[in-house]
């Protein structure tokens, strides 16, 4: 008789003996990446914001900067929750595929960071917020798919990175070259 292949749940959200400790496990890992991102992208801002972003030409409908602290702060922990529950799924096997597109949504949050406030480049970061953009619509769709509640709570977050797109590009209009 042939071995069959193990689930797919098995080879990327492996269960052990102990449940508890792999679902705090998990949750802790989720913790971590989400917690990383934001510090590192909050070093990375502090050093343009008062200087180069403060020059920039920006468009009337800009927020004051303090808005975007709270704003981001508050989108990060919903990540972070929307995680959580895909993560408490996991005995289900299309987890792996979503938690992965989570991992690739975090990189390119970071990566406009580091593009648009690191390198002073709204066109790069303009370039990555099309792609956060995709990898976070697809995001929302495969935890909508897991666990529905999971998907809602990604939805301001999808609708505050199509607004940081429309602001970043119209802060590259004002700004060429």
């Amino acid at each position: 008789m042939p071995a069959t292949a193990p689930a797919p749940s098995a080879r990327c959200c492996p269960h052990t003996t102990n449940p508890a400790l792999t679902r705090w496990a998990g949750i802790g890992a989720i913790l971590l990446a989400v917690v990383g991102v934001q510090v590192v992208g909050g070093m990375v801002t502090a050093g343009s914001v008062g200087g180069w972003y403060s020059s920039l030409a920006k468009p009337s409908w800009t927020p004051p900067d303090w808005v975007f602290g709270p704003v981001w702060a508050v989108m990060y922990a919903l990540m972070a929750i929307a995680a959580g529950l895909v993560w408490a799924a996991r005995d289900r096997g299309d987890v792996c595929g979503a938690l992965g597109l989570f991992g690739a949504q975090l990189a390119a949050n970071l990566a406009w960071t580091v593009f648009f406030f690191g390198f002073h480049s709204p066109l790069l970061g303009l370039i990555d917020l099309v792609a956060l953009w995709c990898i976070v619509a697809a995001t929302v769709v495969d935890f909508w798919q897991i666990r529905r509640a999971a998907g809602a709570v990604l939805v301001p977050y999808l609708v505050w990175v199509t607004y940081a797109g429309v602001l970043n590009a119209a802060i590259l209009l004002r700004n060429p070259g």
